[in-house]
Order: C-alpha cells, then sequence, then structure tokens
C-alpha cells in the first residue's frame, strides 16, 4: 500500500542537519513510476534545511505499462505518461528534474553486445501486448498460467518487428 511505501521511505532516510542544511542537493535515483516516493524524499531533504532540490534520474521516463516483470500495470499509474518533466519536477517538489534518454539508454547495452527492451520507454514492445495485464498477473505461480494464447506466440508487434517468444523466431 502507498501507507507502507511512505513509512519505509522514513524508516530508510535518516538526513543528518550539518550535512545538508543550506546546501544544494542532487538526488539520484534509478527510476520514478508514480512520483510520491520520490516527492516524500524531496519533502524530508528539504524539511532538513536544503536549499535546492535536483532530481536525476538514471532510466527515461516511464510512459507505458510494461508486460514483463516490472509492476507497472496501466498508463494512469505513470507521472511521466500523464504530466511534462517540468509538471512532474513540480509535482514531486524538486527544482530541476533530468532522465536519461531512450537512446542514451539503447547505447548501454549494446557497448555489451545484447539489446535492451524499451517498451515502458517508447511504446515499442517486443511481442504481441497481453490481453489481460491486471495489477495482480505476476502474483500467479508461473505454473498455473497455462499455454499462452496463440496471439502472443509469434507475428508482427506494434513496432513492425519480428517476434520471438519463447526461443521460437518466426521465419
Amino acid at each position: 500500500s502507498q501507507e507502507l511505501r511512505e513509512q519505509m521511505v522514513r524508516n530508510k532516510l535518516n538526513p543528518i542537519r550539518r550535512v545538508i542544511e543550506g546546501k544544494r542537493v542532487v538526488l539520484l535515483d534509478d527510476s520514478i513510476v508514480r512520483g510520491t516516493t520520490i516527492a516524500q524524499l524531496i519533502h524530508i531533504i528539504r524539511e532538513t534545511g536544503a536549499k535546492e532540490v535536483h532530481v536525476r534520474i538514471s532510466a527515461p521516463p516511464f510512459l507505458h505499462p510494461c508486460y514483463y516483470g516490472t509492476d507497472i500495470d496501466s498508463e494512469e499509474n505513470l507521472i511521466a505518461a500523464r504530466h511534462s518533466v517540468e509538471e512532474t519536477a513540480a509535482f514531486i517538489g524538486a527544482d530541476t528534474l533530468g532522465y536519461l534518454s531512450v537512446e542514451d539508454a539503447k547505447k548501454i547495452p549494446g557497448q555489451m553486445g545484447c539489446g535492451l527492451c524499451t517498451a515502458c520507454f517508447d511504446g515499442c514492445y517486443p511481442t504481441q501486448v497481453p490481453r489481460d495485464a491486471g495489477k495482480n498477473r505476476f502474483e500467479q505461480p508461473l505454473s498455473q498460467w497455462g499455454k499462452p494464447p496463440a496471439s502472443i506466440s509469434g507475428g508482427i508487434n506494434n513496432c513492425n518487428l519480428p517476434v520471438s517468444v519463447a526461443g521460437h523466431n518466426p521465419p
């Protein structure tokens, strides 16, 4: 629940006033999903006396649901899908907000000889989008999922790329 997330943030963060007071703080995080956790962090840092709080995110903004393991079920729960960068900065209480671009994110694994799924950032899904994408889809054991529907076993996705499922590449 949201209350539990907020309490966990309070328990985890214990800023030291003499270190923060009157300073410009740059807060680094891996992502912003709903915006509520980072907003609480910024509030705590400001309460401790920070003069400015700037936020940098090491991923692009989440604009689309993720169907591959990250628990993002709909665009309505994604702050970046509903607000501009400036609006998001204002909502979370940051003086400035910056994200890694999708283009720069794609360069990182490419240097290691592998690819990167960017579906939750740019909407380019590597497979057909599942019909049932409910919030609790990851709560059920894989053994109870059954066989995937034919609609996601091959074909073309919304980016006109060949789809590969479970190691079976289409011709």
